[in-house]
């Protein structure tokens, strides 16, 4: 029997990817959100589907209302009532020196990884809250600890949005606890995904205290600890995940 629908964008890759499978092994119906590449996302769902969990794959660019409020409605068609919401969908952008950066990038990454947060999120409110007819739930936002550490250098931008995430992470948290919904963020350090270049990895991870890199799955447990009723008097928490940097 499912746990309820959890909603993960940018579940077909890394981290998301993870989240989806972990989250399905725990018995919640899990949402697989792609916006360009199918096939990463269809493998995702069918890798659930064969441990004996249940996901569908669907489309959305997180940075689109319209396609984000589509979503949940297939969605939660397809599965019943949304529980729970990882926003897992972003964008590292330019890795450059700030001077350097362009305009259009930029915005970009303030589309992709800030309004493309807070839409899946106001989605998610008001199909959850309480005040509106819901069961309650929770949201995991995907931080970073570059928003502490400030990404000089390289990804001062991308550092910039996950520091906002942070903010909304907290704000939305206190605005919506008494409505059943918890919000928390987690926050990873370098993890061995495709979005950290192995050169990347190479030069950064001897300044992690662990003396490793994270693997997806590391983050995906702390995830789905945050999504659990185990994690119940977490609200507006940055949990963060990096091996001690």
């Amino acid at each position: 029997m499912a746990e309820g629908l959890v909603i993960v964008t940018g579940g077909s890759r890394g981290i998301g990817a993870a989240a989806a499978r972990r989250l399905a092994g725990d018995g919640y119906a899990a949402a697989v959100v792609f916006t360009s590449q199918p096939d990463p996302a269809h493998d995702v769902v069918r890798q659930i589907q064969a441990a004996g969990g249940a996901a569908a794959a669907f489309r959305a660019d997180v940075s689109v209302e319209s396609e984000v409020d589509g979503m949940f409605a297939a969605a939660q068609e397809r599965f019943g009532p949304v529980v729970g919401l990882v926003n897992s969908a972003g964008i590292i952008g330019a890795q450059t020196r700030f001077e350097a950066y362009p305009l259009e990038a930029m915005r970009h990454l303030l589309e992709v990884n800030v309004v493309g947060t807070m839409l899946p999120c106001r989605a998610a409110v008001r199909a959850m809250s309480t005040k509106r007819g819901g069961r309650g739930g929770a949201i995991v936002n995907l931080s970073s600890a570059a928003a502490r550490l400030g990404g000089a250098g390289e990804i001062v931008p991308y550092a910039a949005t996950k520091g906002a995430i942070d903010s909304f992470t907290i704000g939305l948290g206190r605005e919506v606890a008494e409505e059943g919904i918890r919000v928390n963020a987690v926050a990873p350090g370098m993890i061995a995904t495709e979005m950290n270049s192995a050169e990347r990895l190479g030069r950064l991870v001897p300044a992690v205290p662990m003396k490793r890199a994270g693997t997806a799955d590391e983050v995906a447990e702390a995830i789905a600890w945050l999504i659990s009723p185990a994690a119940s008097y977490l609200c507006g928490s940055i949990v963060t995940v990096s091996g001690g940097r």
